[in-house]
């Protein structure tokens, strides 16, 4: 018997149920939407044609321990556009690369909040684990992306947001350009409308789309990651395509004027509000899939981040061929949690709400 057939063993022997109830519990009374849907709806061993994991990958990720928690609160995570899918060891510390300038202005940065988001659901007093609201923390995430910039200048990079859920492009790949970014769009102080310069040269929409899954793909960090997102990518794209929607694997240019357009502070949230609910009027709904580099937990692939418009970040982990398509039905489009999957997540606390994509 392998290390891991023992571990399921133990857990089977002394554990699950009772602990997913509890979970479960704990996420409703914390305002999480919930649900009780079955993250596999294939047989096993499965019949429909999912790709597998192989078994040198599969027989490797950790299916017991407990995932809940294993995400640290951010304030914003950015993911940088490289065009590739596989990184340095450590992206912070590419010589000249964006993320390194980055991350060497927040590391610099003071450890407290000026200012809190105006736009976080409010936190409930019923904490869970890897639960959190944008405005507990000052962190900030730094993440390379697939995407390619949507510059003409090869050193001028495109950044998404989250959970403001914006795109920001013409940044120079420069500790100039970081700087700028962080002043406008990253600094923890700065709400999300961005700061209200009109000098700046940078420029930032809403990102045009009804969500963003982002799979880890961190190869050098982690094979199991590199193995799983090609074929979650793969099954993501046909599940929603199924459903309707169409789906990218590399970020469309947005449309209408850039939220700089907007000098006045409030006209200017009022705007990017409204773009964020035309997003789900919008047909045929549409999805961007990224890799990403490394999220942490690569014992838990395959990790998947899902973005929503409403400023909702849902971490899953253990994500396999099997769970995409109750994932698509359950979170994408039913706006609930699958609790058996969740490692954490930002503003997933919606108490007035029955989904994480109500507004």
């Amino acid at each position: 018997m392998t290390i891991n057939a023992l571990y399921r063993l133990v857990a089977i022997l002394f554990n699950p149920t009772n602990n997913l109830e509890q979970t479960h519990s704990a996420l409703e009374a914390a305002g999480v939407p919930v649900s009780f849907a079955d993250c596999r709806n294939c047989p096993n061993p499965c019949n429909d044609g999912h790709e597998e994991y192989p078994h040198r990958i599969a027989s490797t990720i950790d299916t017991t321990s407990d995932m809940l928690g294993s995400v640290k609160p951010y304030r914003r995570q950015v993911v940088i556009s490289t065009g590739k899918s596989d990184w340095e060891h450590t992206v912070t510390n590419a010589r000249g690369s964006l993320a390194s300038y980055l991350s060497s202005i927040a590391r610099a940065a003071p450890t407290t909040i000026a200012g809190a988001s105006d736009t976080s659901p409010s936190r409930s007093s019923n904490t869970v684990a890897g639960i959190f609201t944008d405005s507990e923390t000052h962190t900030v995430s730094i993440l390379n992306g697939s995407h390619d910039t949507l510059s003409r200048d090869y050193d001028h990079e495109t950044v998404l947001v989250f959970p403001d859920y914006k795109v920001v492009t013409e940044v120079p790949r420069s500790l100039d350009g970081a700087r700028e970014l962080w002043r406008n769009s990253v600094n923890p102080s700065v709400s999300r409308r961005g700061s209200s310069s009109e000098a700046s040269l940078i420029k930032s929409w809403v990102i045009p789309y009804t969500c963003v899954i982002l799979i880890c793909s961190h190869g050098t960090r982690d094979v199991r990651c590199a193995v799983a997102a090609p074929k979650l990518e793969f099954a993501f794209s046909e599940s929603l395509q199924r459903q309707g929607w169409d789906v990218h694997t590399q970020l469309d240019d947005p449309t209408g004027p850039p939220l700089e357009f907007y000098p006045d502070g409030f006209k200017k949230e009022a705007e990017l509000k409204r773009r964020l609910q035309e997003l789900n009027d919008s047909l045929p709904k549409r999805a961007l899939i990224l890799k990403t580099s490394h999220i942490t937990g690569h014992k838990y692939a395959g990790n998947v981040i899902i973005y929503m418009p409403q400023g909702a970040g849902i971490w899953y982990g253990r994500v396999s061929t099997h769970e995409v398509e109750p994932i698509v039905n359950t979170t994408i489009l039913g706006g609930q949690i699958l609790p058996p999957l969740l490692r954490g997540g930002v503003n997933l606390a919606r108490p007035d709400c029955k989904r994480l994509n109500d507004w």
